[in-house]
């Protein structure tokens, strides 16, 4: 599962290289306790020789991190939650991260192994959960982003497609919009278009048939390998927000995503890829159209918080204002389509 590949290509802040596991260096907090955590985790006498800061995530901090033992060397991942906004949270998403990564284990979707959680910080610095390095890496940039869009869409099928027990259902979905909460563009040439997506989450959620959902499906959560016709999804990370609702939500939430960061066009390709890979979306234009509105205004007004780790995966030409024009054009397109 250990691979040098998704290290590399999601980076290391520099100031981790060559082993540096004694402090860390953003906040100046000793991780010794985390350390000695990770080691009993692990067992068989194994040491933690090197960490390495990965960057493109925003909740919370990734490490990764070179474990020695009686074999080979092998890298684990080491997700902390540093942020006193998601610290507050970090208990319940942790332990829904931990009880997912345990339950789809044994299914065909590439997830990691589950190496050991500590929640609440008993042992660690930071609430933390310790995993296997996937191989692959997250791929944002332009090259082969048509290739990768049917991928994504096989990959969501494949995920909405799993039966899971009712005692083992993850939580009901969480709207991450609504319409009192909606922060609107301070400068626009169309306010009647942002007005019309408002009002269109203003009505009760459409009747649906609910699935298991990723809730956070999008290509920075997505590892490929390989290129041209070898292309493949190896690992699909971030299971924290995990939830049981509409797949026209989580099909919504990708394809804002690549509208984003390919352009309208590309966002638009992905729910029918979807339904060619097997996948099931309502058949009411207005009810699919609310989910994708739904999706798309939590964004508003200018995508920031996707914007700041997509440039740190190298896509320096995702400014705010193009992300908010390309958000802005991504709802007319809904309408024209949908609405």
């Amino acid at each position: 599962m250990a691979t040098n590949e998704g290290a590399a290509v999601l980076g290391a802040d520099r100031g981790e290289r060559g082993g540096r596991v004694g402090r860390d260096e953003r906040d100046g907090g000793d991780w010794s306790g985390t350390r000695a955590w990770v080691e009993k985790q692990v067992g068989g006498g194994c040491r933690v020789e090197a960490a390495e800061r990965l960057r493109g995530g925003w909740t919370s901090r990734m490490r990764r991190l070179r474990v020695s033992g009686p074999d080979e060397p092998r890298w684990l991942v080491l997700r902390s939650f540093v942020d006193p906004f998601f610290v507050r949270s970090a208990e319940g998403l942790l332990t829904r991260e931990a009880d997912i990564l345990r339950l789809l284990g044994g299914t065909d979707v590439p997830v990691a192994t589950l190496h050991g959680v500590d929640a609440t910080a008993a042992y660690c610095e930071h609430p933390s959960l310790l995993m296997s390095l996937l191989p692959g890496s997250v791929r944002v940039d332009e090259e082969e982003a048509t290739l990768r869009t049917p991928l994504l869409a096989r990959q969501l099928a494949g995920i909405h497609r799993l039966r899971v027990p009712a005692e083992d259902r993850p939580r009901v979905y969480e709207a991450w919009a609504s319409p009192g909460h909606v922060r609107l563009p301070g400068a626009t040439g169309r306010p009647d278009l942002w007005q019309r997506a408002v009002d269109v989450i203003r009505r009760d959620p459409p009747d649906h048939r609910p699935c298991f959902l990723h809730r956070d499906f999008h290509p920075g959560n997505v590892l490929f390998t390989g290129q041209g016709a070898g292309l493949r999804i190896t690992g699909v990370v971030d299971w924290v927000e995990t939830s049981w609702g509409p797949a026209d939500l989580d099909v919504a939430h990708c394809s804002t995503a690549l509208a984003l960061l390919h352009g309208v066009e590309e966002g638009m390709r992905l729910a029918d890829h979807y339904l060619a890979a097997g996948g099931t979306l309502s058949e009411d234009p207005a009810a699919h159209l609310y989910w994708r509105v739904l999706d798309a205004l939590g964004f508003a007004p200018d995508a920031e918080k996707v914007g700041v780790p997509w440039r740190e995966l190298g896509r320096d030409d995702l400014t705010p204002e193009l992300l908010a024009s390309r958000l802005e054009d991504y709802l007319a397109a809904l309408f024209r389509r949908f609405g």
